[in-house]
Formats: C-alpha cells, structure tokens, sequence
C-alpha cells in the first residue's frame, strides 16, 4: 500500500494496532467533541494549519480510525425513552450465525459476546416495557437461549464514544491503612 510521506506517520505494532501521536489524538478527540466543526475551526483549536488538519483527517480515515460520522440522538426525544442492557445465556458460549437475525433489530444498539456469568450483552432502546417484553418473546424463540436477565437504566450520568485520549498512567492504590 502506497503511503503519503508528509502525513502518514500512524505506526503499526505487532499485532496490528495503530499507535497515534499526540497531535492525532488532540483531532480525534476535537471530532468526537463536534465532528461537524470545519477544518479551519478544527485546525484552530488544535493549533495546526487547515490543510494540515484535512490531511491527517483523510489518513486516519484511510487507515480506519475514523470508521464512521453519525449524529447521537436523544433516546427520549424520539420516542424511545427506555434503555436497557440485556443480559443473554445461551447453551454454547458466545455469539453464533443464529444471532445474525438480532443485528437488524433498530432497538439493539449494541451486541457483545463477553465473559462471565452471560454470554451476550444487548444494549437496548425502547418505547415502553411492552416493547421490552415483545423483544425478549423474540429472543426466546432462539433455541440456544437459556435466560436472559434486564437492567432497565434509570439514570445516565455519562455516555459517550470511543475516546482518543488517554488519561496516561494510572495510579498506584494507595495502600489501606493500619
């Protein structure tokens, strides 16, 4: 693959992971922020030339760190007030092409195959509880479904994206005392 001398200095390690530098990082966080904000805007508050900025943006689109642009939407201003986190155990561990049906269900936010005491995890935005009770009939009907647990969200005190920064490293816990 071709490579942009000037600006394609994204690093890659062993393992394929991308490291960014400083000036990326304050970009991507600047976008995540507002990613509607014009380059000369971006460029200001980062403190590169315009330019610059459309340039890295592109590179860091190309090499797939920018995967996508989307506007948030208020669950509740449209309608879809009641946000819950599904808890799923199946027979088998994890995620199977049984599940595919589920990733086009608008109400499922996001689907994970973790650890622990469950197999997936749905995040979930509804209407109402009689449309949280219709979506667990439909999950159900899956013949690897065990149970599922619902922890309805009462209240949000923080939701956002993938974040670029890093908060550096982390302290030691102080030790209890005697």
């Amino acid at each position: 693959m071709a490579t942009d001398k000037k600006t394609d200095n994204i690093q890659s390690t062993r393992a394929g992971e991308q490291l960014l530098n400083p000036m990326d990082r304050k970009i991507l966080g600047a976008l995540v922020e507002d990613a509607t904000q014009s380059y000369a805007v971006l460029a200001t508050r980062v403190g590169l030339s315009a330019p610059a900025v459309h340039e890295r943006v592109k590179r860091l689109r190309r090499h797939g760190l920018i995967k996508e642009t989307v506007a948030r939407l208020d669950g509740a201003k449209i309608g879809k007030p009641l946000l819950v986190f599904l808890h799923v155990e199946t027979q088998n561990w994890g995620y199977s092409k049984a599940f595919e049906k589920l990733k086009e269900l608008p109400e499922i936010e996001e689907l994970h195959s973790v650890t622990g005491g469950t197999s997936l995890i749905l995040k979930v935005r509804l209407p109402n509880s009689t449309a949280l009770e219709s979506l667990l009939r439909q999950i159900h009907q899956f013949d690897s479904v065990v149970s599922t647990k619902s922890f309805v969200t009462l209240s949000t005190y923080k939701d956002s994206p993938v974040q670029a920064e890093e908060t550096g490293e982390w302290p030691e816990p102080p030790l209890p005392e005697e």
